[in-house]
């Protein structure tokens, strides 16, 4: 049996999946880059049989991708954080056990030293989806799945095991919490190393068969004109970013904050997560969009 995540997607078919400044992807597309990923990783081997498999892409297409191809695969996912310096990446990718690394050619000169010292298997997003699709194997819901790594704040950061189980029941308690439909559009603007960002957002909105615009990195600027002339129907973020929101609209003009006030209420849900949102931030930005949001 297929992982329900996947078999969802099968049914959105042709429909938008995935947003991005390169193109526009859909469901359909998702699945066949997942299986070229999920056959290239593969290699000739029938399951990769929960091998971690770290990787270190940007934000858009090729990230989701890569995640559901090595999931397809049978493998674990060790998602890399972009900002992290090296020795904190070297940390991950020994901690975790990772037998693979996967990685945009942005960071190759950072990461192909690291494999060839360790004896990890390297290779590039650019190899991947030229690959021809393979029978994949069946993936059981109750194998891990991901390994994310805390924070580290008090200790050296731990990384924490889910199973596809666990993550299916993240998902469908927050799609029936946020009340998710396929009509719906997230801005999706947070790091793809920890569990806001690849849950809350992009699981979720992938489930439901919504379309996840997805950027880069943040740039407040942007994200105020993605508001104002996008379809958007949800945003999430955390609290650094809302103050960051609220700088910039105090910066315009007049005239343009109230077109960037009147943008908002397009909205029908805002969430502000991951740690605690200071009471004059959530005040300013009641004022600001006219909306109430969720803490």
């Amino acid at each position: 049996m297929e992982i329900p995540l996947f078999a969802r997607a099968r049914e959105y078919g042709d429909k938008t999946a995935i947003i991005t400044t390169e193109g526009i992807f859909t469901y359909q597309y998702l699945l066949h880059a997942s299986s070229q990923v999920a056959t290239y990783i593969l290699d000739d081997v029938n399951d990769l049989q929960q091998q971690r498999v770290a990787f270190l892409i940007p934000p858009g297409f090729e990230y989701v991708a890569t995640q559901w191809g090595v999931w397809r695969a049978g493998g674990i996912v060790v998602p890399l954080c972009v900002s992290h310096p090296l020795r904190e990446l070297e940390y991950v990718i020994a901690d975790s056990g990772a037998t693979i690394i996967i990685t945009h050619p942005n960071f190759e000169t950072i990461l192909r030293p690291v494999a060839q010292s360790k004896d990890i298997r390297f290779i590039l997003t650019t190899e991947m989806f030229d690959a021809r699709v393979d029978n994949l194997p069946v993936v059981s819901i109750d194998r891990p799945a991901m390994i994310l790594y805390t924070s580290g704040t008090t200790s050296k950061p731990k990384g924490v095991v889910t199973t596809h189980q666990n993550i299916q029941a993240q998902i469908t308690s927050l799609v029936s919490a946020w009340e998710w439909t396929s009509e719906d559009q997230i801005l999706h603007v947070l790091p793809l190393h920890h569990i806001h960002g690849i849950i809350n957002v992009l699981s979720c909105a992938l489930w439901a068969g919504a379309r996840c615009e997805m950027l880069t990195k943040f740039d407040a600027q942007v994200v105020w004109t993605r508001i104002i002339e996008s379809e958007l129907s949800l945003f999430m973020a955390v609290p650094t970013i809302y103050t960051k929101l609220i700088t910039t609209w105090e910066a315009a003009e007049s005239d343009l904050q109230h077109v960037m006030s009147n943008a908002c209420a397009k909205l029908r849900l805002m969430v502000s997560g991951s740690a605690a949102l200071p009471v004059q931030v959530l005040e300013k930005w009641k004022s600001i969009s006219g909306i109430s949001f969720r803490n």
